[in-house]
């Protein structure tokens, strides 16, 4: 089995000095923080107080509350080739739509697409379900007045990290409690949160020793915050974890993720799972590269845009 190309393998050691040097940088940033509170909520206030200095807001955005859920709302140009729900990342807990303005504005602009992002409710202070509860309701929208006021009800739903569980998670309720699986083109899930229960990888059992913005320390504490009081066996319930869900069904998906991420497994458990069920996937496979890839430029970073890019347009051609 070949995860990579061997034009993907000529650009490692220029992927590797890139997030060296990269990883110095936001280290040092993200030091003038101090220490965090010990509390979990405490924790959390401080971790969005110093990912909040990350945020690229653009003025294209339009702020939409969508069925008391607040939303970035990107409309293209001309008649809307289809919707796409995008789910921001930061482990439930921390984050905000503004944080892929850029991107999602791209993605408005190249393939002609309506653009929601969706500000989820996020733990401690509101753990599972909310967040998803959320997602299903801005989604319920879409698919009904949503749909006659932006011209389409044909979805594309992707996120990063978190937010590529919440894609998986969220699509998973349009199939099982709305009935509307066929809306649906595809799933783009970056890197995202599959076992809750804490994958080998998550735990600190990885195949690369190379940095990475995640740690196992980390996900314990945002699963802590998550999901509160429940044993890792009871955060692998098949409505809680995809990775463990019944995945028949469901439409083609994007699945990517680097191999120093503490999320690999999550990625690489869930793409087989998903072709055995029947469905259609590609696996995009980052070798050195960390949680959150697409914030280090080099050419693996650029070969997977690409393959995202390849992959959004052949599904909007269906």
């Amino acid at each position: 089995m070949r995860l990579w190309s061997d034009e993907i393998e000529a650009m490692r050691p220029e992927a590797r000095a890139v997030v060296e040097a990269g990883m110095e940088a936001m280290a040092a940033a993200f030091a003038a923080d101090g220490e965090p509170p010990r509390d979990l909520h405490g924790a959390a206030r401080h971790m969005r107080r110093a990912f909040e200095r990350t945020y690229t807001p653009v003025p294209e955005a339009i702020e939409r509350t969508i069925d008391g859920v607040r939303c970035r709302l990107f409309l293209p140009d001309g008649p809307a080739t289809a919707v796409y729900v995008h789910f921001h990342g930061g482990g439930m807990v921390i984050g905000a739509p503004e944080m892929n303005d850029p991107s999602n504005l791209e993605l408005a602009r190249r393939f002609g697409m309506a653009v929601v992002s969706v500000d989820y409710r996020k733990a401690p202070e509101h753990p599972f379900p909310a967040g998803p509860d959320d997602g299903i309701t801005v989604v319920r929208w879409l698919l009904g007045d949503g749909g006659r006021e932006l011209g389409t009800d044909r979805l594309l739903i992707g996120g990063e990290s978190a937010g590529g569980y919440m894609a998986v998670a969220v699509a998973l309720r349009v199939r099982d409690d709305l009935d509307s699986i066929d809306h649906v083109l595809g799933i783009n899930s970056v890197f995202g949160v599959h076992d809750w229960g804490r994958s080998p990888s998550q735990r600190g059992v990885r195949v690369s020793t190379g940095p990475d913005m995640l740690s196992p320390d980390g996900m314990e504490m945002f699963g802590e915050c998550y999901l509160p009081g429940l044993s890792a066996e009871q955060r692998r319930a098949p409505h809680i974890s995809p990775l463990f869900a019944d995945l028949r069904d469901m439409p083609p998906a994007f699945l990517s993720v680097g191999t120093a991420d503490h999320l690999l497994d999550d990625t690489l458990m869930l793409a087989p799972r998903w072709a055995a069920a029947g469905g259609d996937v590609e696996l995009f496979v980052a070798p050195d590269m960390p949680h959150g890839f697409q914030a280090f430029p080099c050419g693996i970073s650029r070969a997977w845009n690409d393959a995202q890019f390849a992959w959004i347009a052949a599904r909007l051609a269906v």
